[in-house]
């Protein structure tokens, strides 16, 4: 059974790396060719879209007698199939990125040969030359695997990618011994009982002591470690399947708690009826269905709730067969359950000792990561209604003024820092604000659900734009507003050393919109905020204020305002500094007046297709996704 290559190993391996060619064949003037690729995204679901792609592309070639295939066996189908599923699942748990899979035919030998390529590599294989000699490699455990079945493979690494490649000869396929007899029933397919090699000799009961000794607290921190950073209870189920099959088990079931419907009891009937069957996983996926309705009828009932440790749940004859055992595990955080997980094996009377308490030890863990992705849940869901109720429903109509407007929060699971409003303020008077607060998170919502009001009780009760920056600017340093701060932070974690007053800067873009018969109005202040900028028909472009203090520093600074017209066709553009500072290495987005550039390219343009254009330029300025909250107000006089 092959180890982990080290990196002296990749690099020789990978000088083998097979040549890219395609077996091909003239058939009524089409050339096929035997290769299939496809991009996968990094999630639980990509190894068995990878099955699918390289199984439908063998049996497509198969089929149009593509030259090669003469030599194509179901065996080597199944090994194909299985190895390409333990690449991508080697790429996806442990890198957790997007990986291209491509497939494809040597058309002079008919070996297959399946590459998977990582385009964010975080890590090289280890150096097993560092660690002791009785140290099992946890890293990359799915390899061992593909070392077993195929004729060779390895790793190229190349800038930016990386690429495990595997060959697997039509000559011949290592096989793998022992299983049947172990598990005492027909293979379903070769490749699936095949990975069973996944976890270091799992399931061969001559071998379980021996790994379990060895390799069980290394396996639970691995396994710690994929749970907790997942915030989605579906996804921890499963990915508790993942885990536990086909190391531990035939099939693995995970039943949750609806916590709309259940009272965190176990499904007997007289009350805690919530339980939904999650997910559900077999070492055969063509069983997974029939497993699901024959496990749907039977909801778990251990005969004592309270007693800790698994408890015997029905075997499914009908979808397995008469012989087997199957455990039931309550999903227990916090004090509070959270639904069951049961495994099942064929063939057996009773789970050895030591593998029934590793899977207690792990469903305590999937425990605490249902718990914490149902934490994140409500929070984002408290985090949603509260954003909505800090943001307005629509923005006003201004006559003779068109308005577009671009809001792209960072963090989809808290409040943003960003905020914008446009409303009327009476008197023919319209008024527009787009700030930033220092934050994010409940303490950004105190400010903005503070502010904002402010902004519109101030405006209709007449006040100017000078005024109200003003008065905005002594609220926010009000003793009131800083005991509603302390208490939004008492909603996130408890107050700890060094939780005295925290700073609650803004800054802000204020402004009113009067038209007039040809033209707009328009007086505004920026306190501390990215200046505005005016952009005229011929493509000229200006600032439109000046720079003043954040409001919420000194008590008493007193504000100034700037009034101009906007003739038709002239645009204001204001934004956050999610733009202005959006980075690509060490420059800014701004660097050498690189906004007001990107606006004078946009002369002619409607208020929609400005911001659009100035949204997608902010993007495609970094590699990577925008790090921070992004806000742009499109405002133009209309022509003529």
């Amino acid at each position: 059974m092959g180890a982990i290559p080290t990196q002296r190993e990749t690099a020789s391996r990978a000088s083998d790396a097979p040549a890219h060619r395609s077996a091909e064949r003239r058939s009524g003037g089409v050339r096929p060719r035997a290769q299939k690729s496809a991009a996968l995204p990094g999630s639980p679901l990509a190894p068995g879209t990878a099955r699918a792609i390289v199984r439908a592309a063998l049996t497509e070639w198969a089929e149009v007698d593509l030259p090669g295939t003469e030599h194509l066996t179901d065996r080597l189908a199944d090994d194909a199939v299985v190895v390409v599923s333990e690449l991508v699942t080697n790429a996806v748990v442990h890198a957790g990125t997007d990986v291209e899979v491509a497939c494809r035919m040597e058309e002079a030998s008919g070996d297959v040969v399946v590459e998977v390529c990582d385009h964010h590599p975080s890590r090289a294989p280890r150096d097993t030359d560092q660690r002791g000699p009785q140290e099992t490699p946890e890293h990359g455990r799915g390899l061992r695997l593909v070392s077993t079945l195929a004729e060779s493979w390895g790793v190229t690494y190349r800038r930016g990618a990386k690429t495990v490649w595997a060959r697997l000869s039509a000559e011949g396929t290592t096989a793998v011994d022992g299983i049947e007899e172990y598990t005492g029933r027909h293979a379903v397919t070769q490749g699936l009982d095949a990975a069973e090699i996944l976890a270091p000799e799992p399931l061969r009961a001559e071998h379980d002591r021996e790994w379990l000794d060895r390799g069980a607290l290394s396996f639970l921190a691995e396994a710690s470690d994929l749970l907790a950073g997942q915030l989605d209870e579906n996804l921890v189920a499963a990915l508790a399947g993942q885990l536990i099959v086909p190391r531990f088990a035939d099939w693995c079931a995970v039943w949750l708690e609806d916590e709309a419907t259940g009272r965190g009891g176990w499904a007997d009937g007289s009350g805690g009826t919530g339980l939904r069957l999650a997910r559900v996983w077999h070492g055969s996926e063509n069983r997974i269905e029939e497993l699901r309705r024959a496990l749907e009828k039977v909801p778990p009932h251990p005969a004592d709730a309270s007693r800790p440790g698994p408890a015997g749940y029905p075997w499914p004859k009908g979808a397995l067969g008469p012989h087997g055992t199957a455990l039931a595990y309550r999903l227990i955080a916090g004090g509070r359950p959270l639904g069951t997980l049961v495994i099942g094996r064929s063939g057996l009377l009773r789970f050895p000792d030591e593998v029934t308490g590793l899977i207690e030890d792990l469903s305590r863990r999937v425990a605490l990561a249902v718990g914490a992705a149902r934490q994140y849940a409500r929070q984002a869901t408290i985090s949603r209604v509260l954003q909505r109720g800090l943001l307005p429903v629509a923005v006003a109509e201004i006559p003779g003024v068109h308005s577009a407007l671009v809001y792209e929060p960072c963090d989809k699971g808290g409040p943003s820092g960003d905020f914008y409003d446009l409303f009327p303020a009476g008197d023919g008077r319209w008024c527009f604000a787009v700030g930033d607060v220092q934050g994010k998170g409940p303490e950004a919502a105190v400010v903005i659900g503070l502010a904002r009001p402010w902004l519109r009780l101030l405006a209709r009760e007449g006040y100017r734009v000078a005024d109200v920056l003003d008065r905005l600017n002594r609220l926010l340093l009000d003793d009131a507003t800083e005991a509603a701060d302390a208490a939004a932070r008492a909603l996130v974690r408890p107050p700890g050393p060094g939780d005295g007053p925290q700073t609650r800067f803004l800054s802000l873009l204020y402004g009113e919109l009067a038209p007039f018969d040809g033209g707009v109005r328009c007086t505004l202040a920026s306190a501390g905020h990215p200046l505005p900028l005016l952009l005229g028909p011929d493509g000229g472009v200006c600032t439109a204020a000046r720079p003043q203090m954040l409001l919420g520093v000194i008590e008493d600074e007193t504000y100034a305002s700037e009034t101009f017209e906007l003739r038709p066709g002239d645009t204001l553009l204001c934004v956050t500094d999610g733009v202005t500072e959006r980075r690509s290495g060490p420059r800014q987005f701004d660097d050498g007046d690189g906004l007001a550039t990107a606006l004078a390219g946009c002369a002619g343009l409607s208020a929609e297709l400005i911001a659009e254009r100035i949204r997608r330029l902010v993007h495609e300025f970094g590699g990577k996704p925008p790090e921070d909250d992004l806000a742009l107000l499109v405002l133009q006089a209309e022509l003529a």
